[in-house]
């Protein structure tokens, strides 16, 4: 008969022909890697989670597993910007405004990392009262007309943001189709019209103190053609966008600073999580 592993409580498994043995379980030869997966599937079985009636959504610590830091605190490596706006201060990514460095045309550093498509991404941002800013995703770099020397101009999707919250949490297409959503709002973008309203999120009160004094937290999902803005916890704006002839799949991922006063806005903490590649060339 062919041999077989015998395995013992106080023994190593060791190849024997003997089946005489009490105290010992017989077990026919199977591969090691199979016979590890037999002895553990109990225990997976066991730790795999149940789903019970009192069961609720819950908060976790942290973030869930797949984010990775695309900026790292401590220089301008994988971005790319115009350094007369754009430094490093105390871990934060800065952009700045000042008397002698007015803009006439919005300008953006830009991650070099890649065009994602499907993504989470999550940062905290802190701008000054006169700051307006944004974060945009699926985005294109173009030319700037206004300002031909401005190589970091960008068209696509924008989390708004600004110090006087007008527009903070706003789905904004800078350079394209402007306001997607506003916030507090749920739109449907199918092109050839204005966005269409298909619902509100949370009441103004709530959603205008969404944005705090100091540092706030974005997290923006993009999934297919559903985007959702959210700060410090509480959803702003979801936009549906069927409008394929305009609407971008992929594009680069940048920050900006905007046209007007002096003014300064800070990032930091910048993770990314990809949850599906870009498809080489495409744009829509």
């Amino acid at each position: 008969m062919p041999a077989s592993i015998v395995l013992s409580p106080s023994k190593s498994c060791h190849p024997t022909t003997s089946a005489k043995m009490p105290t010992m379980i017989l077990f026919p030869r199977i591969g090691r890697a199979a016979l590890l997966v037999a002895l553990a599937s109990p225990l997976i079985a066991a730790s795999a989670y149940e789903p019970r009636q009192d069961d609720r959504p819950e908060l976790i610590a942290g973030d869930e597993p797949g984010f990775q830091r695309i900026f790292d605190g401590r220089s301008l490596e994988g971005w790319d910007g115009n350094p007369a706006y754009w430094h490093v201060e105390d871990g934060a990514l800065v952009g700045e405004i000042t008397p002698t460095t007015l803009i006439r045309s919005n300008t953006f550093i830009i991650w070099r990392g890649g065009r994602p498509r499907d993504f989470e991404l999550k940062l905290e941002y802190r701008v000054t009262l006169e700051g307006n800013s944004g974060i945009n995703y699926r985005s294109a770099r173009i030319a700037d007309p206004v300002t031909p020397g401005n190589a970091f101009a960008m068209r696509g999707y924008q989390f708004d943001l600004d110090g006087h919250n007008r527009y903070t949490g706003n789905n904004y297409e800078e350079k394209g189709r402007l306001f997607l959503a506003e916030r507090g709002q749920l739109t449907h973008v199918v092109g050839g019209r204005t966005p269409i309203l298909l619902a509100s999120i949370g009441s103004p009160a709530q959603t205008d103190s969404a944005q705090l004094p100091g540092w706030n937290a974005v997290h923006v999902i993009v999934r297919g053609n559903v985007l959702i803005h959210s700060l410090n916890g509480r959803l702003l704006s979801v936009v549906i966008d069927d409008d394929e002839t305009h609407r971008l799949i992929d594009g680069e991922i940048g920050v900006q600073v905007h046209v007007g006063p002096p003014m300064k806005v800070e990032f930091r903490n910048i993770r990314l999580k990809n949850l599906a590649p870009a498809t080489p060339g495409s744009a829509r």
